[in-house]
């Protein structure tokens, strides 16, 4: 099963989501709506950043994650 990693850091303000392994980024391209791609050597999505990123100090990050058949 495949495994989705997000981290959420209140204080820098990012959420980020790994959709594999972190190491095997290479390169990272900034899409100008303050979300960063994290890519591979061959150009595949590996997770992503959203920029300035937050929710209320009294809110808890809650993710759901669908999966549909390939």
């Amino acid at each position: 099963m495949a495994e989705v990693k997000v981290f959420y850091d209140r204080e820098g303000k990012t959420l980020t989501v790994w959709f594999t392994e972190r190491s095997r980024e290479y390169l990272c391209e900034e899409t100008g709506d303050e979300v960063v791609l994290m890519k591979d050597a061959t150009g595949r999505v590996l997770g992503f950043e959203k920029l300035n990123f937050s929710i209320p100090q009294s809110d808890s990050l809650s993710v759901a994650l669908e999966t549909i058949p390939a």
